[in-house]
């Protein structure tokens, strides 16, 4: 069964900064578990088929307006059957005034009331951000995040075969460290993975012989970061020479994490092999991948040659 995460109205508020209206409790104890919200104009006509009481309701112009064109009689009463399905958060728009009901309803219903004075879309467009992120299917994975030339590369491998070494020499050259041993992977959409460290070791790295260093107290703010989009996860493996590596990049390789596929590549490791100055190499190879340039393409169709690419996935959705 699926883990389902939850936000509290009160983080709601401080973040996109709404003002309390009404709540009967606490509004540090109150959570929302949807991550999606409705604007209830079809329900104050009494529609209510599909309806998802789950989701925060928000009105702005045109439910007022709708409103407005009731005699009190019925917009009591399609006030009242709004509150009594228990929704979460009511939030007013534009800062529109409460009509007397909707207190007395939320009263009666223990329905929290906010409101903003933003317009109805640009504010949902926040809400919505903001919930994705934070209500967003997580897992944690072993392994380092670091952003190079502003891509995401989540490196992993076996315990003791050179992740955090490599993080730190790409953090010397001038990029940024994520999250180092354990990283919290989030999928935020249908096609985006965001990566962070777990806050009560977010900054630290661990290197064997020396200890745990602090990267931003060491190298300073703009050596670190809080999160980033996963563009590419490079697997670190001891050299075995009875093993074929790709020498060309024809193939795709792709690692299936949350049902998202993200671009991967497998590289053997041993000494003399400078691993900063690859990954470096892999991530503005990825770049051009995404915009729509392959070398070892041209470099085939130099040679008039053909060669059919082929897809490999790994899927960690079961490991």
């Amino acid at each position: 069964m699926a883990e389902i995460f939850t936000v509290t109205i009160k983080e709601i508020v401080e973040r996109l900064k709404l003002e309390m209206v009404y709540s009967h409790k606490d509004i540090s104890e109150l959570t929302i578990c949807d991550n999606d919200c409705n604007r209830p104009g079809l329900q104050l006509m009494g529609f209510y088929e599909y309806f998802n009481a789950e989701r925060v309701q928000i009105c702005g112009n045109m439910e007022f307006a709708y409103l407005a064109t009731l005699d009190e009689q019925t917009r009591r009463k399609r006030i009242e059957a709004l509150f009594a399905t228990k929704i979460p958060l009511f939030i007013i728009a534009r800062g529109h005034e409460l009509y007397p009901e909707m207190t007395e309803f939320a009263e009666k219903y223990e329905v929290p009331i906010a409101r903003t004075t933003d317009s109805t879309t640009a504010f949902i467009a926040a809400l919505i951000g903001f919930l994705s992120v934070r209500l967003a299917p997580r897992i944690t994975r072993h392994g380092v995040l670091i952003e190079v030339y502003g891509e995401g590369i989540l490196i992993v491998g076996e315990s003791g075969v050179g992740k955090s070494e490599c993080a730190i020499e790409l953090v010397k050259r001038g990029h940024r460290l994520v999250a180092d041993d354990a990283v919290e992977i989030r999928k935020t959409s249908n096609v985006t993975l965001v990566g962070s460290s777990p806050d009560n070791i977010r900054h630290f790295l661990e290197l064997r012989g020396i200890g745990i260093i602090n990267t931003r107290r060491l190298f300073g703010m703009g050596a670190v970061k809080v999160s980033e989009k996963i563009d590419l996860i490079v697997e670190l493996e001891p050299w075995d020479s009875n093993k074929v590596y790709d020498r060309m990049g024809v193939d795709n390789e792709y690692t299936t994490i949350l049902g998202v596929q993200v671009p991967s590549l497998t590289i053997p490791i041993k000494p003399g092999r400078n691993l900063a100055v690859i990954l470096e190499v892999a991530a503005m190879n990825n770049r051009q991948k995404k915009m729509g340039y392959n070398a070892a393409q041209e470099l085939l169709d130099n040679l008039g040659l053909h060669m059919d690419t082929n897809e490999k996935v790994k899927n960690w959705d079961n490991v």
